[in-house]
């Protein structure tokens, strides 16, 4: 079952939402979950920004409201024609996150949303060495994904969740060192904080000079 609607949640992009909507709802609703790895970072309408493996623009559309430089990247060439459609303000680009087609040193900002649990291991360190490499010095990369629950009220949401819609690579990420993944890779941690029971996760790094 699993299977069957995660495929539909690619087919149906309404389906998966839906389910979205309501699990933000722990937050304070959709607005203010696309919007939690970009608080308290410095965005002008000069700053460079990457909204990597964008999607549809869920969270693309926020930032164009605060950068005139956004790209959103993405592997999906539908999600790519609905992310051009909901946030044609935007530039885009259809590639893989571990082989972006950037050179070294583009962007001030690189932001991704619920996207590094889809990775698998080996796969997850090069995207975060080319996070690294298109970053210029002392740029910040900023993320939203799962997280182990610290309240074990919020276990048997995020379990459902991830058992709906995702594959064994979530369940990989909410038990791994994320921060040291990212300390490993060249970075230096901002902050991290927790949101929905522990069940979500923001980490803010930096770009070491």
């Amino acid at each position: 079952m699993a299977t069957i609607l995660r495929d539909w949640s690619y087919q149906y992009q309404w389906l998966y939402d839906g389910f979205s909507r309501l699990a933000a709802l722990s937050v304070g609703g959709e607005r203010r979950f696309r919007q939690l790895a970009l608080e308290g970072v410095a965005i002008a309408p000069e700053t460079s920004v990457l909204d990597l493996c964008c999607g549809s623009g869920q969270a693309t559309k926020f930032l164009v409201e605060r950068s005139c430089h956004v790209t959103g990247l993405d592997a999906s060439p539908l999600s790519l024609q609905r992310a051009q459609k909901n946030v044609p303000q935007a530039n885009y680009v259809e590639a893989f996150a571990e082989a972006m087609p950037f050179p070294d040193n583009q962007f001030d900002v690189v932001h991704t949303s619920v996207a590094l649990h889809e990775m698998e291991s080996q796969q997850l360190q090069q995207i975060l060495k080319e996070v690294h490499r298109v970053l210029r010095p002392d740029g910040v990369f900023t993320l939203v994904d799962f997280h182990k629950p610290t309240n074990p009220l919020f276990v048997p949401g995020l379990s459902l969740f991830l058992l709906l819609f995702e594959t064994e690579t979530a369940w990989t990420l909410i038990n791994s060192d994320l921060v040291t993944l990212l300390e490993t890779a060249g970075f230096q941690l901002v902050r991290q904080t927790l949101h929905a029971g522990g069940s979500l996760q923001v980490i803010q790094v930096k770009k070491r000079s």
